[in-house]
């Protein structure tokens, strides 16, 4: 942990730059769509660094609630970090980003901008569901276990209001006969699915999944996906970084192509991964398609 973590964890809040609080403000003020429905996601000119290497170069994004957006890109374009940042498992260094109207990782106060506490980060990510690349599932607990945790220890359910969603979640997911197996006795297919039923235990209203099919065997990508395509027709606001282009094609209301940390085409599927504008979009999709 570095001094400053130290000190936005048990000190007082330390403002941030005038030009993120205005990004903010202006992002709190202009988050409201044409129908008067919040945008589920509103990220303004985000900005992200890593020592020299800027990795985040001005992003805005807006996403609709219920909405389907995959991001597309080579490695190393920003994908899986600006995924990152919406739940600020990093921190931004410039821009905003605003989730439901909340301004995600800082307060306004007097006119600026203050780092909010990890209590309070914390709460933010209730409502924002993250699967990983890797399952990250607890070895020593059941499947069940696995999915009871965090709606008993965060959100204060009862166990026995836990374990019957989280049956019920095992379920829908196809796994409800592996309740009382272990994570190293499922495939890896199993242990995503498992994954996500763990996210969706904690009731979110966005969804974000980085890669969830790249450390899978190719014959179990199917089964991921096909949860993943049952959450879209329930209406659950998700972000997908993925290579699956078959996927973006059936599932995805938007497609956002980023490389070198910027957004450089959006639009529907057809617009660009059947008509891409821009040539590093050609040039990626040429190897898929």
């Amino acid at each position: 942990m570095t001094a400053q973590d130290t000190q936005e964890a048990t000190g007082p809040e330390t403002a941030v730059p005038e030009a993120t609080a205005a990004e903010a403000t202006a992002g709190a003020t202009g988050a409201t769509g044409s129908a008067g429905e919040v945008p589920m996601v509103v990220a303004q000119r985000v900005r992200k660094r890593f020592g020299q290497l800027e990795v985040l170069r001005g992003i805005d994004l807006k996403v609709r609630q219920g909405e389907v957006v995959v991001l597309l890109g080579p490695s190393g374009s920003g994908k899986s970090t600006f995924l990152r940042c919406i739940n600020h498992l990093e921190q931004i260094d410039a821009g905003s980003i605003h989730v439901e109207g909340r301004l995600i990782g800082f307060r306004r106060s007097g006119g600026r901008v203050h780092h909010l506490r990890p209590r309070e980060v914390t709460r933010q990510r209730r409502d924002i569901g993250m699967v990983f690349q890797h399952f990250n599932l607890f070895p020593h607990q059941t499947v069940l276990e696995n999915v009871v945790e965090a709606p008993v220890g965060v959100l204060g359910l009862s166990k026995a209001e836990a374990r019957k969603t989280a049956m019920e979640l095992l379920t829908r997911v196809g796994l409800a006969e592996k309740a009382a197996s272990y994570p190293r006795q499922l495939s890896g297919g199993q242990q995503q699915r498992v994954a996500i039923a763990r996210a969706l235990a904690m009731r979110p209203k966005l969804m974000l999944f980085d890669e969830p099919t790249s450390a899978l065997d190719p014959e179990l990508v199917g089964e991921v996906l096909a949860t993943m395509r049952d959450l879209a027709r329930d209406g659950l606001t998700m972000l997908v970084v993925t290579h699956e282009i078959g996927f973006a094609k059936e599932v995805a209301d938007r497609v956002v192509f980023m490389d070198g940390g910027q957004v450089l085409e959006t639009g529907t599927p057809q617009e660009v991964l059947d008509s891409p504008a821009n040539p590093r979009t050609r040039a990626f999709l040429s190897r898929f398609l």
